[in-house]
């Protein structure tokens, strides 16, 4: 069974084919971040007519490299929120006219739920020769630009939410305190990058437990390096990267790994862009009783094939969305 998933949620423009919910058979992507790394940000406007521009070549290579027509699809999965409302707008409308001219049902996909699918994906292998799925229930981290979330996922779309940033997500706070540091755009890599060569323990920084509770903040954190770049003399840049990665990877690993515990989980997912951390990856490994799982780097951020998977499973269920489905940009995860 195969869905072309479209992706348009924020400034990343892509399209995919999907079979069975697993097996990638093509993940196209068109990135923007050189148009936005000159803001410092995504400028909403610019995100969304680049997608105008984007959006027909990107669908037409994902079915050519997939060797499909619209007679070998089973449906098309587009992302309806949360995001940029042009941005979505975009991705929702060409879905609406290929499914309505194609005679395929449509089915409108939170892009949150799109990320934990990414971790039900096989890649570019059969799905007999890859790693077993998650097991249920699974503890679920969603960490990414906009979003820092912890649920349970007690089976397939079936979640229980556990916690949830109370102000900056972890993915925000990496952006701004790179830009503080003038390290550039985006600000996940750049500081992964600079913490290689800096000393975690150099720089003295809190760690925001919010003891007693499962959610996170991760405003305080991002302050107190504003104040360090103030002192005189100043921190190293990349001993102040280290030491705030360190702090955020404490504080992630902790509260999901309590979690787990808490909630009797016999599996642990990792998923948004923030999970390609590689240090958030080895300390969650090394730390977890459990299985870990998470998907490749390219996976966890923003792509179509995770919309398809996301799509294979509403559509085994018969959730089909109707014609007139709109954008929802502050869509929460049912």
């Amino acid at each position: 069974m195969r869905l072309l998933g479209i992706e348009t949620s924020c400034d990343e423009t892509a399209a995919a084919v999907v079979a069975d919910g697993a097996q990638i058979l093509s993940n196209v992507v068109a990135s923007q971040i050189p148009l936005h790394a000159v803001y410092g940000g995504v400028v909403p406007e610019v995100a969304s007519r680049q997608h105008l521009l984007a959006i027909l070549p990107v669908v037409k290579r994902a079915l050519a490299e997939a060797g499909v027509s619209r007679a070998d699809l089973a449906g098309v999965a587009v992302t309806v929120g949360p995001g940029l409302a042009g941005s979505l707008l975009v991705g929702v409308n060409l879905a609406k006219a290929l499914a309505w001219a194609w005679s395929l049902p449509l089915l409108a996909i939170n892009h949150l739920e799109a990320h934990l699918y990414a971790g039900w994906l096989t890649a570019e292998v059969p799905p007999d020769s890859a790693s077993p799925p998650p097991l249920f229930p699974v503890l679920c981290l969603i960490v990414s630009g906009g979003h820092s979330l912890l649920l349970v996922m007690e089976e397939h779309r079936r979640y229980r939410f556990l916690g949830r940033s109370r102000d900056d997500a972890a993915g925000e706070a990496f952006d701004k305190v790179a830009r503080l540091l003038g390290l550039g755009y985006p600000g996940g890599p750049a500081i992964q990058e600079a913490a290689l060569k800096g000393e975690a323990t150099a720089v003295p920084l809190p760690r925001p437990w919010l003891r007693g509770s499962p959610d996170f903040s991760f405003s305080g954190l991002k302050t107190a390096v504003l104040h360090l770049t103030l002192q005189e003399p100043p921190y190293r840049r990349e001993d102040v990267a280290a030491s705030f990665q360190e702090a955020v990877v404490d504080v992630l690993v902790a509260k999901t790994l309590g979690a787990a515990a808490q909630e009797g989980a016999r599996s642990i997912l990792l998923a948004g862009g923030v999970a390609a951390n590689q240090l958030l990856r080895q300390r969650i490994i090394r730390d977890s009783p459990l299985p870990v799982h998470f998907p490749t780097s390219r996976l966890c951020t923003d792509n179509a094939a995770m919309v398809a998977a996301a799509g294979y499973y509403h559509l085994i269920q018969g959730d089909l969305a109707p014609w007139d489905a709109d954008v929802m940009p502050n869509l929460p995860l049912p």
